[in-house]
Order: C-alpha cells, then sequence, then structure tokens
C-alpha cells in the first residue's frame, strides 16, 4: 500500500497450478465462476479432485467453522488446513513449521542416500555431492513465521547430513567441519539464499515484484535483509 492506492493480487498460476486469493467467500465464488466461464468457452475443464480451499487464520482470531460450499462445476470442494503449492506447504495459519519438517525430512532421504552409494568416493567428490543435493533447502528463503525448536531441529538435521555424507563422528564439532571442507554452514546457507531471493525479486520485470522490491522499508525485503542476523532472528515462541 502506498499513497493511498491498495494493489490487491487475486490470482496465482505457474503452468497449469492456479491460486485464487480472496477476502471473503463471496468474492472466491466470483473468482471460480470466471475460471468455469473462461473454462467452458475454450474447451478446457479443471480437475476438481485435486482443487480444494483453504481459510487462512487472521491474526488474533480463529478461523471459522461454518462456512458456506464453495463449488467448482457444481462439485462441492474439500476444505483443509493445509495445501502443497509448487513444493511449499502452505498451512491455514501461516506458520512454516510444516514446511521446514517436509525440507528436514527430504534433506535427511537425500544425505543417507549420497552416504551409502558414494562412501568409498573422496572427500572432494562427497563435498561436492553435498553442495549439489544437500544445499538447496528449496523455498527456505519463504520462510518467515517459526519457532526457535523448528530453526534448531532443522539446522542439527542438517549438520548431522554432512556428518553422514563425510563419514564423520556423530559429535564432531560442526563449525571446525564445514571449516575444513570450506563448505557453508546452515546459517551461511540460509543467508545465501535469503540474498539470492532479494537479488531475484529486483531484478525482475514483474510489476508486482518491482512494486516489492521499490519499497526498501516493505516487509518481504527487510525481513529477508536481516535474516538469520543473530542479534535480530525472526523467531517466535510458540
Amino acid at each position: 500500500m502506498g499513497g493511498g492506492l491498495c494493489t490487491a493480487m487475486g490470482c496465482i498460476s505457474y503452468a497449469d497450478d492456479m491460486v485464487l486469493l480472496s477476502a471473503s467467500v463471496c468474492g472466491l465464488r466470483k473468482l471460480i465462476r470466471k475460471c468455469e466461464e473462461y473454462a467452458c468457452g475454450h474447451g478446457l475443464l479443471y480437475n476438481v479432485r485435486k482443487s480444494q480451499y483453504m481459510i487462512f487464520e487472521a491474526a488474533g482470531a480463529k478461523c471459522p467453522d461454518n462456512v458456506p460450499k464453495i463449488k467448482l462445476n457444481g462439485v462441492p470442494l474439500e476444505r483443509v488446513k493445509q495445501f502443497q503449492y509448487l513444493g511449499h506447504l502452505l498451512t491455514f495459519d501461516l506458520r512454516d513449521h510444516a514446511d521446514m519438517d517436509r525440507e528436514r525430512r527430504a534433506l535427511s532421504v537425500r544425505a543417507n542416500m549420497i552416504a551409502r552409494r558414494f562412501a568409498r568416493c573422496s572427500k572432494e567428490v562427497k563435498v561436492t555431492l553435498f553442495r549439489a543435493f544437500c544445499t538447496s533447502l528449496y523455498s527456505c528463503s519463504l520462510w518467515a513465521n517459526y519457532s526457535r525448536k523448528s530453526y534448531s531441529v532443522l539446522r542439527v538435521q542438517y549438520n548431522n547430513a554432512f556428518r553422514a555424507v563425510m563419514g564423520l563422528p556423530r559429535f564432531c564439532s560442526a563449525s571446525g567441519m564445514f571449516a575444513d571442507a570450506r563448505t557453508d554452514c546452515f546459517n551461511a546457507t540460509m543467508r545465501k539464499r535469503a540474498a539470492s531471493l532479494v537479488r531475484r525479486v529486483r531484478a525482475s520485470s514483474n510489476t508486482v515484484l518491482a512494486m516489492i522490491s521499490g519499497r526498501l522499508d516493505g516487509y518481504i525485503i527487510r525481513h529477508c535483509c536481516e535474516r538469520h542476523v543473530a542479534d535480530q532472528l525472526p523467531l517466535r515462541k510458540y
């Protein structure tokens, strides 16, 4: 919001995945109706079985239990409390614990696979594999609302993943092993991912992203710039 002008985004699309956003059930129904009309006029058909709706919890308020039916092509949609969109797990309370746990499990699987299949490889090869498959931390740049416990659990898993890949003792020094291998530790990796997001947003030609990046005092840019600084960790106590 700026200069008395409020910009609302009602639709986010990528390939054949679409998300509709509305402040009310009535508004959502109107958006769905527009989609149905477009699909009918262009020979398209939405998959009702894969379509769901979620009501986000407003700050300081609980989600309503009784909600009028929301239908797509005459079929009532299922209400869910979490939904995975483009690999990122969204929840009704807008917290990131579930997505962080998803990434923690995925990291464990990748690290154990590398440790088993490449146990006899050289240290250099193992470090290269770890960097390639264990440091991406998919969608971590979007995490903004999480507890200190969730953050710590993921950091421990990241350290254990490196120990497993390198065949190191379970309780060896985390800072020492990363320094010896000249590889980014968990905090350094998270900072780089946040910086990468800021750089890509600022370089984008998309008008919405340009509006966001143009506000240096905006929440998203400020959050990424302050991410993982020791005295400014955006952690919550739940």
